[in-house]
C-alpha cells in the first residue's frame, strides 16, 4: 500500500478550540529548524518571555510556556505547588472545574468543591463561605472562562478573597487569554495556565504558564518532591532562565515555539485591549444573528464569555445531523455539548483570528439554511 502525503481540508475553525491559525503563524512554523539550545533559538525565546508577560499583564519573572497543551499546563501548576495532604477550594461550574479536583485528588490532596449549576459563574460568596469554614486551605483554584458553558466568573474578586485568607490562587485561562481582560498582577494571581490553540490562534500543543513570587517561593520551600519529571518547574527554571547559557531539560518543540513567538508578536501589535474589543463586536454581530434564528444563549448576558458562545439547540433538530452538514458541506466546525449541555447545546468559538466578520457572516447563513432544511 501506497500511503500518499495528507492534504487537511480548509476548515472555519468556530469551536471550542483549536481555532482558526493565522497564516503568519503557520508560515512561522515552517521556518528552518534549529537546535533547541542554538544561542539564536534562546534569544527567541526570551522574547517569547516578554510577550508572554504583556499577554499575561505581568512582571512575574517565572512566565513560560510549558511544551504540552492546556492539559499540562493545569497539571503543572498543581503538582508543583501542592503537596499531599494540602486542602484546595476548587470551584466546579463545568468540566474543567471538574478537572481540577480531579488533579487535587490524585496528587493526594483534599478538594473542598464549591459548586455551582452549569452556565453560571463562579459564586464569589460561596467562595468566601468556603474560605472562611476551611481556614487552613491551602490554595483557590477555579476557571476564569469555562470553555464547556461559556460562562466568565470574577478572577479579580476571587483572586482578592485568595490574598485576604492568605492562600494562593490557582487560575485556568485556557480559553480567556486573549480574549477578555485578563491582568495577573493587578488582580493578584499566583498560579495561572493557559493554551496556545485558543485566542491566541496558535497550533495547539503549548501551555503559556506564570508564577508569581509567592507560588514560586512555595515551590522552592515544599518539603514533598514533585511527584512529575518533567512537569518539575524547578528543573525547567534552568532551560528558560540565565544569560546566555541553558540547562538541558528537554527537546523544546522548536517550530512550534516559532509559531507561538508570531501569535504574540500579531497581539502585541493589534494591542490587549483591541482584542479583547474585537472579541465583543463579533459576538454582538453573531448574538444578533443568532437572535433571529431564535437560538437561545445558555449563560446570562452579564456574564457570557465573547469568544465561546453556548446556545441551546432547538428542540425537533438533530445535533450531530446539523454539526455534519455544516462540516461536510461548509467546510465549518462549531462544537458539540460537554458533560450536562452534550446533546442540548452547540458552542460557536470567535477566539483570536476566527473573530472576524467574514467568519460570523459564514456562520449565520450556513445555520439558517441546515437548520431550515432539517426542519422539511
Amino acid at each position: 500500500m501506497t500511503i500518499q502525503p495528507f492534504n487537511p481540508p480548509r476548515r472555519t475553525l468556530m469551536g471550542p478550540g483549536p481555532s482558526d491559525v493565522h497564516p503568519q503563524v503557520l508560515q512561522a512554523l515552517g521556518k528552518p529548524t534549529v537546535g533547541h539550545l542554538d544561542p539564536t533559538f534562546i534569544a527567541m525565546m526570551d522574547e517569547v518571555k516578554a510577550l508572554l508577560q504583556y499577554a499575561f499583564q505581568t512582571e512575574n519573572a517565572f512566565t513560560i510556556a510549558v511544551s504540552a497543551p492546556g492539559s499540562a499546563g493545569m497539571e503543572t501548576c498543581f503538582v508543583n505547588l501542592m503537596e499531599p495532604g494540602d486542602k484546595v477550594i476548587v470551584c466546579r461550574n463545568g468540566v474543567f472545574g471538574e478537572r481540577m479536583r480531579q488533579n487535587v485528588e490524585r496528587l493526594g490532596g483534599e478538594a473542598v468543591v464549591v459548586d455551582d449549576a452549569w452556565g453560571t459563574p463562579v459564586s464569589v460568596d460561596k467562595v468566601a463561605d468556603a474560605l472562611n469554614r476551611h481556614p487552613d486551605a491551602k490554595f483557590l483554584a477555579f476557571v476564569h472562562a469555562e470553555t464547556s458553558t461559556g460562562a466568565l466568573s470574577d478572577a479579580k474578586a476571587l483572586c482578592a478573597l485568595a490574598r485576604e485568607h492568605d492562600v494562593l490562587s490557582i487560575v485556568d485561562a485556557v480559553t480567556s487569554l486573549g480574549g477578555v481582560e485578563l491582568r495577573v498582577d493587578e488582580w493578584g494571581i499566583d498560579a495561572i495556565y493557559s493554551g496556545s490553540q485558543k485566542c491566541l490562534s496558535c497550533v495547539p500543543g503549548l501551555a503559556p504558564v506564570s508564577f508569581s513570587p509567592r507560588a514560586v517561593e512555595k515551590l522552592k520551600a515544599r518539603q514533598a518532591p514533585i511527584s512529575s519529571w518533567f512537569l518539575d518547574q524547578s528543573l525547567v527554571m534552568g532551560y528558560w532562565s540565565g544569560d546566555g547559557k541553558r540547562s538541558y531539560h528537554h527537546t523544546a518543540p522548536v517550530n512550534s515555539l516559532y509559531a507561538l513567538h508570531e501569535s504574540l508578536r500579531l497581539l502585541q501589535l493589534e494591542g490587549l485591549e483591541n482584542a479583547w474589543a474585537r472579541h465583543r463586536a463579533m459576538h454582538d454581530k453573531l448574538k444578533a444573528g443568532l437572535d433571529k434564528l431564535g437560538l437561545g444563549f445558555v449563560v446570562e448576558e452579564a456574564y457570557r464569555l465573547p469568544q465561546l458562545n453556548a446556545v441551546y439547540i432547538p428542540e425537533g433538530i438533530d445535533d450531530g445531523a446539523v454539526r455534519s452538514a455544516l462540516l461536510n458541506r461548509f467546510n465549518l466546525e462549531i462544537g458539540a455539548g460537554l458533560g450536562d449541555l452534550a446533546g442540548k447545546a452547540w458552542r460557536i468559538g470567535l477566539m483570536g483570528y476566527a473573530a472576524r466578520e467574514e467568519n460570523v457572516t459564514l456562520c449565520l447563513a450556513a445555520l439558517e439554511q441546515v437548520m431550515n432544511e432539517a426542519r422539511q
